[in-house]
């Protein structure tokens, strides 16, 4: 039996050209750049740089042409291009062709590149001075080669033995690796090539002077690891009967030390990230001042060349498959250096509209600086200031960087939740973060305030939060628990 039915069905379907400006709009600068690069490369209709001619020829554009037919009667193929839309300069804005966004103390700036030695290079380098017979430089180099970015080797003994046999054809034993390891460890920077922290750390105290200070740090590491870890300070002096200025020392031997001696070595291959404000604000005369970063785009424009085909297309009396042909690709490739420049202007529009509404949002801030006057803010604030679609305003904060009086700062930091506070108001969670971490900084180290005399306090000065939210925002602060915070 057939069962028919009526479904209706509600869709929205995007056009590649829309598609292609969300994707812009959320590309941070650098990248946006690169899009721009791009571009250029591919559709030889748009051209960077100034243009000379501030106007377009259109001494064609009232013409009555009849292409149908040539001067010997022969029938030539129709085009439903009309050339005049793309000669006449009155048809076609100005914008639309255009586009210059460097402002007046902008520069072009390049980033070198620099080939440089490798961490793993730069151990190898220096394993060469050791003396070693064969098996045991090629049981150090395997070692060299199962150490990871940190500095640590993270693997068994018996496994590097087996990977030795399986991989390399070395047959060895745990005694003659764990040897050899020694060596190794015995390279720069200190520490590398440890198997944990603890071992880490006594290898960096041991190429220190061997003060009474450093002996004390040695053997509380060595022999009490656990309960130096968590900071219980009154077994360590009952332990080693010593005093607290005593293990004050000690402990401050240990902080010195790195936990991760590999992140030590930067070598010339580390790639600085540099960071590209998309926008600036500025204080003037007590007022703030948006600016939109001018290295957006470079100069563009549509090329003459490409218009001056389209001319001499249209004074030609015959006109050919293989000419019709050329104007549909010189079409399209104009179609696609127009809509480009356009869709530059559109990004740019988005940017410094949704940003200035931010901007005037979180005024208070701006103006002071101060965090604890950053007020409750969600895309959807910002979206229904400026008309637009939710997913718009979280592409242009989650990839921009705004430069204030205060350091450069992410967009999507100035968002944030709301909660009432004892008077009924609206408070931003960034504000309360900040009381929070002031109230730990301000606490005495020897009794460090719990979560819950935490709760107490921001209590008292007027924000209703209970415990759980305080370890909550005390861990996005990155903050540890009370017990280790105690310092003596």
């Amino acid at each position: 039996m057939l069962k028919q039915q009526l479904n209706l069905k509600l869709s929205q379907k995007l056009s590649p050209q829309q598609i292609q400006l969300m994707k812009m709009i959320q590309l941070p600068t650098q990248a946006f750049e690169q899009r721009i690069a791009q571009e250029l490369e591919e559709n030889p209709a748009l051209e960077g740089g100034k243009d000379d001619a501030d106007t377009y020829e259109d001494e064609f554009a009232n013409d009555e042409y009849d292409d149908t037919y040539d001067d010997e009667g022969n029938e030539v193929i129709e085009t439903e291009i009309n050339v005049d839309d793309y000669l006449s300069d009155d048809e076609v804005p100005s914008y639309k062709l255009s586009a210059n966004n460097y402002s007046a103390d902008d520069e072009e700036r390049q980033m070198p590149y620099a080939a440089g030695t490798s961490f793993t290079q730069y151990l190898m380098q220096q394993l060469n001075t050791y003396r070693l017979d064969e098996e045991e430089k090629a049981i150090a180099q395997f070692l060299v080669g199962s150490v990871d970015e940190s500095g640590y080797i993270r693997r068994e003994i018996q496994d590097i033995v087996d990977d030795l046999a399986f991989t390399q054809n070395v047959y060895t034993t745990e005694d003659k690796v764990e040897k050899v390891l020694k060596v190794v460890q015995e390279l720069d920077p200190a520490g590398v090539a440890a198997r944990d922290l603890q071992e880490c750390l006594l290898l960096q105290l041991e190429r220190k002077e061997q003060t009474p200070s450093v002996a004390l740090a040695i053997d509380i590491l060595d022999d009490s690891f656990d309960p130096f870890t968590k900071k219980h300070y009154k077994k360590l002096l009952q332990k080693f009967e010593i005093t607290e200025d005593q293990l004050r020392e000690a402990i401050h031997e240990i902080e010195g030390l790195n936990p991760k001696p590999g992140g030590t070595y930067a070598g010339n291959t580390r790639m600085v990230e540099h960071v590209v404000p998309d926008f600036t604000i500025k204080i003037v005369d007590g007022e703030l001042d948006l600016t939109l970063n001018g290295r957006n785009a470079p100069e563009l424009h549509v090329s003459h060349d490409y218009t001056n085909m389209l001319k001499g297309y249209k004074e030609s009396k015959e006109k050919s498959k293989a000419q019709k042909d050329a104007i549909v690709y010189i079409k399209q490739k104009l179609d696609a250096a127009k809509w480009f420049i356009d869709a530059i202007k559109q990004r740019q529009q988005t940017l410094f509209v949704t940003m200035n509404a931010i901007m005037h949002h979180q005024e208070d801030y701006f103006l002071t600086g101060d965090e604890r006057k950053l007020k409750p803010m969600i895309l959807k604030d910002i979206a229904d200031k400026i008309n637009m679609d939710v997913s718009t305003v979280s592409r242009v904060a989650n990839s921009k960087y705004v430069d204030t009086p205060y350091g450069t700062k992410l967009i999507k930091e100035f968002f944030s939740e709301s909660m009432k506070n004892d008077q009924g108001e609206d408070v931003s969670t960034k504000e309360i973060k900040k009381i929070l971490e002031i109230t730990i900084s301000e606490e005495n180290k020897r009794k460090p305030l719990t979560d819950d005399k935490l709760a107490k306090i921001l209590l008292e000065k007027g924000y209703p939060i209970a415990r759980r939210t305080i370890a909550k925002y005390r861990e996005q602060l990155d903050l540890p628990v009370a017990r280790l915070r105690k310092e003596i």
